[in-house]
This record gives structure tokens, C-alpha cells and sequence, in this order.
């Protein structure tokens, strides 16, 4: 398997990763800011974009609506940030957010999740279903009454839109799809791509399961299925399934068994395999133009599954 050529100038330029317990997550989370804006090019026009905080009566959780300019399919896409749990936010993901639904022509709402190490699981994943339900709820705030909704996400927030969609089957919510991109499962699930790409290839295996052990504050169960997906004893009933994997991550593998999981209980599920690009790559497209074309592609697949279910 070879890494885009792209890839290897960037990783060669990289300096050496810094690990979770040696920096505070406060610098790790202004860097991802700064990385965000190096990587996000030229911003994609839109039709509009506001921010919209959710009163959830106990909490307000901060989101942010993206409207395209050539709006052609009636839905609305609940977008959930990835960051190994602890970082990002509605401005990191705001450049693949507004590309993303000018691709699809649909409404995406962008939604600030609490963040570990200071709200731990499980209040990301019940922030996730809590603003699902909401959202479900109350559909004219956003000018789409009786619309589906597609919930997606990359990496960790991928990871709360497949334990979401699996909670929330009973709850029977006009879910049309989960879109999974380069989604982490549990913090220790061990594949031969989780060896091969564990280290060097961006995403670091060790520091992955170091922020785990923020996130699950050390008293959590990792055989539930809300923390390790893969482990969900019957999925039948949940969303339709689009499962985006990277060639050359670590987490590959655990994706595809999933796909393959969805599979199995009966779930429809299209599985696609992103060739030479690492973890991470949707927000890759300065570094890696092809990944951009690779976006594109996902939200044709997207807006596809839409119209189709």
C-alpha cells in the first residue's frame, strides 16, 4: 500500500509528534486552530452561515448552520468535529463543513460537543443524541420541516455518530444515514493497519489511546458498546450506513469491520476506500489536492443515499 506522493513531502516536513501528557490541552487545542486555518485553502461560498446555540435545559450546546447556494436536497446533515475527544471545534471543521454542503446542496449544522478531559464520557455521545433529538424536534428552526437528517463525522466524531445512531434506533427519528470517515471504535481494538500505520503516518496510536484515558476519566467499562462500537451485539434498525476509510491509517481496518458489522445485521452499508491518503485527509486538500476530489466524491455518494432513502 503506498501513501500519496503528496503525503510524503508533508510527513517528511512534519516535526516529531508531541505527546498528550506533555502539553496542555489548551495549547493542543490552539494548535489544532492554527493548523486549521494553514490547511483550509480558499473557503468555499455559501449561501449563508449563522450560529445557532442549542438550550438543551441543563446546558446550551454552540452549533453552526451552513445554507448552500444551490440547495437541491431536502435534508439536514448533523456534522460532529473529529479530535480524539478532547479537541476541535466549530472553527476547526468550518472549511470542510461549508464545502461539504455546497457539494451535497444541503443544510449542515456543525455541532460543539462538550470535550473530555473536562466532561468525560459520556457527555459528548449524550450531547450528540440530545441535540439529534432536538433538532428532530424542532426541524422549522431550520426551515426544513418534515426533513430527514444524516448524522456524520470523522475519526472521534464519527465514533459518536455510530453509538448515536445505534441509541437513538428505538427513538424513531427520520435518521436517513450515518455517514463514518475514518472512524475510531475503541481505544483497544488492534488491527494489522493500527500496526503498520500506528506511528509516522499522523495519527499516532499511543497518543490515541492516551486521550481515551481522558475521555473515559479510567472508570469506564471499554466493553460497553456506547465506547467501543464494535462490540454492539445486534445493530439491527440503525441508519443506513456510509463507512469512509483511509488506506493508510490505523484505524482502516477497524472501519471495515464495522461496515462489515452493519453488514451483517441486515443494515445497508457502502464502504469506501480512500487510496494513499492518511487520517485526516477530508481537511488534507492544500497539502494533498487529490483529497479534495475524494471530498467530492463522499458527498456524491451523500447526496445519493439521500435522494435513494
Amino acid at each position: 500500500m503506498a501513501v500519496h506522493p503528496d503525503y510524503e513531502a508533508f510527513l517528511a516536513s512534519q516535526p516529531p509528534a508531541v505527546h498528550p501528557d506533555d502539553t496542555s490541552y489548551e495549547i493542543r487545542r490552539r494548535a489544532y486552530r492554527v493548523q486549521a486555518v494553514t490547511l483550509q485553502g480558499e473557503l468555499t461560498a455559501v449561501a449563508d452561515v449563522r450560529d445557532i446555540a442549542i438550550d438543551l435545559g441543563d446546558r446550551t450546546i454552540a452549533t453552526r448552520l451552513y445554507v448552500p447556494l444551490d440547495e437541491h436536497h431536502e435534508a439536514l446533515v448533523l456534522y460532529f468535529h473529529g479530535g480524539s475527544f478532547v479537541i476541535g471545534d466549530l472553527d476547526t471543521h468550518d472549511a470542510l463543513c461549508r464545502r461539504l454542503a455546497a457539494d451535497t446542496k444541503m443544510r449542515f449544522l456543525a455541532v460543539d460537543y462538550r470535550l473530555a478531559p473536562e466532561y468525560p464520557f459520556p457527555a459528548g455521545l449524550n450531547d450528540a443524541m440530545d441535540v439529534t433529538r432536538y433538532v428532530a424536534a424542532n426541524l422549522s428552526l431550520f426551515d426544513l420541516d418534515g426533513a430527514p437528517l444524516v448524522l456524520m463525522g470523522d475519526s472521534a466524531g464519527a465514533a459518536l455518530v455510530a453509538a448515536a445512531a445505534a441509541e437513538l434506533r428505538e427513538a424513531h427519528l427520520p435518521l436517513a444515514a450515518q455517514v463514518l470517515v475514518y472512524p475510531t471504535l475503541g481505544p483497544e481494538v488492534v488491527t494489522s493497519s493500527s500496526h503498520d500505520y500506528g506511528s509516522g503516518y499522523l495519527l499516532e496510536m499511543e497518543h490515541l489511546r492516551a486521550d481515551y484515558q481522558r475521555y473515559l476519566a479510567g472508570g469506564t467499562d471499554h466493553t460497553d458498546p456506547r465506547v467501543t462500537p464494535l462490540l454492539y451485539g445486534d445493530l439491527t434498525g440503525v441508519a443506513p450506513a456510509i463507512v469512509v476509510v483511509a488506506e493508510c491509517d490505523p484505524l482502516r481496518d477497524e472501519g471495515v469491520a464495522y461496515a462489515g458489522l452493519l453488514e451483517h445485521f441486515g443494515v445497508p452499508t457502502e464502504l469506501l476506500e480512500a487510496e494513499g491518503m492518511l487520517h485526516g485527509f477530508l481537511r488534507h486538500g492544500v497539502v494533498v489536492p487529490d483529497a479534495l476530489d475524494i471530498v467530492d466524491d463522499i458527498a456524491a455518494h451523500l447526496a445519493a443515499y439521500v435522494a435513494a432513502h
